[in-house]
């Protein structure tokens, strides 16, 4: 017997043993306890071409990385951006980007791919070892109070 496919994925990725890149497991973790109807949490090292199964019977996707704060607009916590499945400059399939993740769905699937978002939270602290930065911390709590709402929304 199957189990029905929840329509939200949250698939985030980062590393928890160095610093500020762990905000996208923790955004993870975060959100999988809160049991929301219909929201599938799924956290890994690196997108991987496998990860394009993920996205079968999905009604969105909402990809879930850190984010260098120098790269997110006027110090903002985090950004929100729609994708579009994109080929990129990848010669691996060892670490895919979001948009090349969809490009894989198409491709494989003969079919358009959900509708995808990527939430970069922003960090500027990535040495191994290191603790979560406080800025980091921060933005965490902030992404995940819009988060909240946003995944309730069907």
């Amino acid at each position: 017997m199957s189990r029905a496919i929840p329509p939200t994925l949250v698939l985030a990725w980062g590393n928890p043993s160095r610093g500020d890149d762990a905000l996208g497991p923790l955004f993870a973790d975060a959100i999988a306890a809160l049991q929301l109807p219909g929201v599938e949490c799924q956290c890994d090292f690196q997108l991987q071409i496998e990860h394009s199964l993920d996205l079968r019977g999905r009604q969105r996707v909402l990809f879930v990385d850190a984010a260098r704060d120098d790269a997110l607009p006027d110090g903002a916590p985090f950004l929100l951006r729609p994708l579009q499945a994109m080929r990129d400059a990848s010669f691996s399939s060892h670490a895919l980007s979001p948009a090349a993740l969809l490009q894989v769905y198409a491709s494989t699937e003969a079919d358009a791919p959900p509708p995808a978002w990527l939430l970069g939270i922003g960090g500027s602290v990535w040495a191994l070892g290191a603790p979560l930065s406080r800025a980091a911390q921060r933005h965490l709590q902030q992404a995940l109070a819009w988060a909240g709402d946003w995944l309730r929304q069907r």
